[in-house]
């Protein structure tokens, strides 16, 4: 039930009020503007009817104080004093609504369905602000890597600064995710935040999707229409893979940047926007540049800052907290428990090379949840593609990688590979030659080829 506090001074008023109203609302009456404003610190109420004359206090600045303390209470004014300067001062001041004395009661319980409604709506947007941030800010990141725990650290740092900010990484790393936690933990998380794919929509389109359109302004434009940057304005807006962008489109996006102005397609007035751009390639940039697909001057631009995302291949000890999280996530959504592991099955998603990276990890665990049957993930609930590569014998190393650099040729891998693997089994020829699938007089032989 809301709570309703009348301030009247006369007390006539506030009883029949009262007695009206006090089956739909739990009520409370206060005589005074003082006493209205003690009654308001000491307990919370959600709507107040307010006289506008208190007498010799001004209803209009018992208004203003209400409004300052408690910003989203909603207020309606009541006067036998009814007039047009009074009304204006009233709603300027913040006021829901204005009613004149004597009070229409239809009118009123009207008014407070229209007040109640708000509320309600108001509370749903601070429930799915809230659920935003829980979502979306840093803690929601999951990552114990030393590279991950630097991406952290970086957008800790940056989320309450307006600097543009460039994030690198290869597709399904988690981009999108890191321009979320920047906008929804930071000083715009109250405003919007629009994201565009720059590979996903076509050149001729991309320009109005960016900067609306007027009427007229091409074929199909039967009215005025905002793009993302007015949509996104006091807020975010996040392009994805902005080195796909036209190299016209790119010169006009530069405008953009510097002088903080859109011109919508077909219009000749430019119009001020405050956006912070957060942009994102699964490219490298510099390569871009080099190649002549990447303004320099933009790059340079959006480039204020730049976080690398790590492919999930590189940061191993962060896929079973991943394969955790994805667990609990489809197992709340399937309405079931959440299943527990077993060490051959982590092994397996643990050594996967997930060239689609968390992206894929996700697809992976929701396939598994959707054919489990179980209350225990085994190997042989994983999909093939991840049985295949798994090491079932647990002969395999748990852990290791073995980094191989662009351009290495292939007799030093395989050396590499080798050589790591027998130390893994601490010289012991028989595991290494069976884990590496080939024959232990191979593995003789290639030992003394690398003495």
């Amino acid at each position: 039930m809301y709570r309703l506090l009348i301030i009247d001074d006369e007390p006539a008023i506030c009883a029949s009020l009262s007695f009206a109203l006090e089956d739909s609302f739990s009520v409370a009456e206060a005589h005074s503007a003082a006493e209205g404003l003690r009654a308001i610190g000491n307990r919370e109420f959600d709507i107040v009817l307010l006289d506008l004359k208190l007498g010799l206090d001004d209803g209009v600045e018992v208004l203003k104080q209400i409004k300052t303390e408690k910003p989203r209470m909603v207020v309606i004014m009541m006067t036998a004093f009814g007039s047009i300067h009074s009304s204006v001062a009233a709603m300027k001041a913040g006021a829901f609504y204005y009613l004149t004395k004597p009070i229409n009661m239809d009118e009123l319980r009207m008014l407070l369905d229209k007040a109640t409604g708000y509320l309600d709506l108001e509370s749903k947007v601070q429930y799915l602000n809230n659920k935003l941030t829980e979502v979306y800010e840093v803690g929601g990141i999951i990552g114990q890597s030393n590279a991950m725990q630097r991406v952290v650290a970086q957008i800790e740092k940056l989320r309450n600064v307006d600097a543009n900010v460039l994030i690198t990484g290869e597709s399904g790393t988690g981009k999108e995710l890191v321009a979320k936690a920047l906008h929804f933990g930071g000083t715009r998380q109250n405003e919007a935040f629009e994201a565009i794919n720059c590979a996903a929509i076509p050149l001729e389109l991309l320009e109005s999707e960016l900067f609306g359109h007027e009427k007229g302004a091409f074929s199909g434009a039967v009215q005025r229409r905002k793009g993302l940057f007015e949509l996104a304005d006091g807020g975010t807006i996040f392009l994805d893979e902005i080195g796909e962008m036209d190299l016209k489109l790119q010169a006009k996006l530069l405008r953009v940047v510097q002088d903080k102005e859109i011109l919508p397609v077909g219009s000749e007035q430019r119009k001020k926007v405050d956006v912070r751009i957060l942009a994102a390639t699964n490219r490298d940039p510099r390569q871009l540049l080099r190649e002549g697909k990447f303004r320099e001057d933009l790059f340079f631009r959006l480039n204020v800052v730049n976080i690398h995302l790590p492919a999930l291949r590189e940061r191993p000890d962060d896929i079973p907290p991943l394969v955790q999280f994805f667990f609990t996530k489809y197992s709340r959504k399937m309405g079931r428990a959440v299943p527990k592991i077993d060490e051959a099955a982590l092994a397996a998603l643990t050594h996967h090379p997930y060239q689609g990276n968390v992206r894929e990890l996700e697809n992976i665990i929701e396939k598994t949840m959707v054919f489990l049957s179980g209350d225990v993930v085994r190997l042989d609930d994983l999909p093939l593609e991840v049985r295949q590569g798994s090491f079932p014998d647990k002969t395999a190393p748990a852990g290791d990688l073995i980094p191989v650099r662009i351009g290495q040729d292939m007799d030093t891998i395989q050396k590499n590979v080798i050589l790591a693997t027998l130390d893994h089994f601490q010289g012991n020829k028989q595991k290494t030659a069976e884990v590496l699938k080939i024959s232990e007089r191979k593995l003789w032989y290639k030992l003394k080829e690398y003495e």
